[in-house]
């Protein structure tokens, strides 16, 4: 099946109000721009030199997300463009993200990564550091950055029960959240859910 075909089906299949982010590490330009002439904008990426790559050849009107783990000494690359980065777990990493942002005069968004799986490989914060964080007079300090959401990545495992528990956790923290008034914070995304868990997710 062409990707042209796959996007028509995925997207007809997820409501209006869900993003469908094209995870399109690894995969050639060409592969990209099929997907940009079906409509598709928003790409994300996990390597920081292979998205500034893609992103000085292709069209301007796509959206690029930074998906992986972020290393502090590369997010000077991306910071001209990249319109969201979605795994931020460390004060030490957003300072940095702040610094370049305003480097280019830019507010960039961000969002946090927040530890939900059964999984010690998995990055994030958990709800004390997360708390700590957004309360911390040094990130109240930081006036490049805007924090828009959080993410999450489920154990893998085929429990969907254990899944869905998982995802509704991080649910409950971003709705907390959302209800409080917080500096540099403007919550409105969940990134949760990949190709095996998204239907759980969007649930």
């Amino acid at each position: 099946m062409s990707i042209q075909n796959n996007l028509a089906q995925f997207k007809a299949s997820i409501p209006e109000n869900v993003t469908l982010v094209a995870v399109s590490k690894t995969k050639p330009v060409a592969d990209l721009m099929e997907a940009y002439h079906a409509g598709q904008r928003v790409f994300g990426e996990n390597k920081i030199q292979e998205m500034t790559d893609k992103w000085n050849v292709m069209p301007r009107d796509i959206q690029w997300h930074m998906i992986g783990h972020v290393q502090t000494n590369k997010v000077r690359f991306m910071a001209p463009y990249v319109k969201l980065i979605h795994s931020i777990d460390s004060l030490k990493l957003l300072t940095e993200i702040n610094k370049q942002a305003k480097a280019n005069n830019r507010v960039i968004d961000c969002l946090l990564q927040v530890y939900i799986a059964n999984e010690e490989t998995k990055f994030g914060l958990n709800e004390l550091e997360l708390e700590n964080l957004l309360h911390s007079e040094d990130f109240k300090a930081l006036n490049n950055i805007q924090i828009v959401g959080f993410m999450g990545m489920a154990t893998f495992t085929e429990d969907k029960e254990q899944i869905k528990k998982e995802f509704g956790i991080l649910k409950t923290i971003f709705e907390t959240y959302k209800a409080k008034p917080l500096k540099n914070c403007n919550l409105s995304i969940l990134s949760m859910g990949m190709s095996g868990d998204y239907k759980i997710a969007i649930d």
